[in-house]
């Protein structure tokens, strides 16, 4: 049976790319956007996030969150769409597959420091951080959805090649050989698709990094 999947935010520079791996590998996507539907996926379902709700989702093996903000402004967004998204999912089998972000990775074994709290990460993101932090800590108080939080490397490149290569990380900030915590959004979405298909990280928040 070929899975259903929904990817919400599909017009993202993230969501383009995650919809066009899994209609490559023959998946069954739908595009959830507010307008027109740009990405590669042949279903639409044009809604707003926030106006979603469990009859939207329903027959879905697993949806996507794709959605992402940077203004100081809509920073809380972050997390009122997943909570929107948790609670049209709450008790119900189809996953959830977060884009997350780096700075919550920590950087000690003891899971004291994050990456965002170093000296040299950069002020301006640090707001960005926090909120994307916050979302993430509600979603591990949630036991009622089944979800995955993946995290990129701390560069997390648009516009990078597709190496089509790449090594999965867990909670920890991880490096690759070369002492990089660098991968690109192509790759990104490669371990996204690679997820929906093997499903080995339930209510676990998982990283990747160019090999």
């Amino acid at each position: 049976m070929i899975m259903k999947i929904a990817v919400v935010c599909a017009n993202g520079k993230a969501g383009k790319l995650i919809t066009k791996e899994a209609v490559d590998r023959g998946l069954d996507v739908t595009a959830v956007v507010r307008g027109e539907n740009k990405s590669a996926a042949p279903e639409t379902l044009r809604k707003d996030l926030l106006d979603l709700r469990a009859e939207d989702l329903t027959g879905f093996d697993v949806v996507v969150d794709a959605f992402g903000t940077w203004t100081e402004d809509t920073l809380g967004l972050h997390s009122i769409t997943l909570k929107t998204l948790c609670d049209a999912l709450s008790g119900t089998d189809t996953r959830l597959l977060v884009v997350g972000g780096a700075g919550s990775l920590y950087v000690n074994s003891e899971h004291t420091a994050c990456v965002s709290d170093g000296p040299d990460f950069p002020d301006v993101f640090k707001p960005l951080a926090a909120a994307m932090a916050k979302a993430l800590s509600e979603l591990r108080g949630r036991d009622d959805v089944n979800w995955t939080y993946i995290s990129p490397a701390g560069d997390f490149q648009a516009e990078g090649e597709r190496s089509g290569q790449y090594i999965l990380g867990g909670e920890e900030l991880t490096l690759n050989e070369r002492g990089e915590s660098i991968i690109s959004y192509a790759d990104y979405a490669i371990a996204m698709v690679d997820e929906i298909e093997n499903g080995n990280h339930l209510r676990q928040r998982i990283s990747v990094v160019r090999k």
